[in-house]
């Protein structure tokens, strides 16, 4: 595999990983009430709470987007 298809792929997944973080942030902030409410079925939670938990989640996800995908994607252009 060269250089050029790695960087293409870590490029695009980065950007797909940033399309999925885009609906999670959509589907908290839009349909809050929905969500908590369909999420309070299950679990006992404030909305406090679930607030934190998807918050974390994000941060998180964005955070492994970072590691996993872009800096590698940088890495191999400074290289290149």
């Amino acid at each position: 595999m060269s250089f050029e298809l790695t960087r293409n792929i870590l490029l695009w997944c980065t950007v797909t990983n940033f399309g999925f973080v885009l609906v999670w942030f959509l589907l908290l902030v839009l349909p809050h009430a929905w969500l908590y409410r369909r999420w309070s079925r299950w679990f006992r939670l404030t909305a406090e709470q679930f607030d934190a938990i998807s918050f974390a989640g994000i941060i998180f996800y964005e955070i492994a987007i970072l590691l996993f995908n872009l800096v590698p994607y940088i890495a191999l252009c400074i290289v290149t």
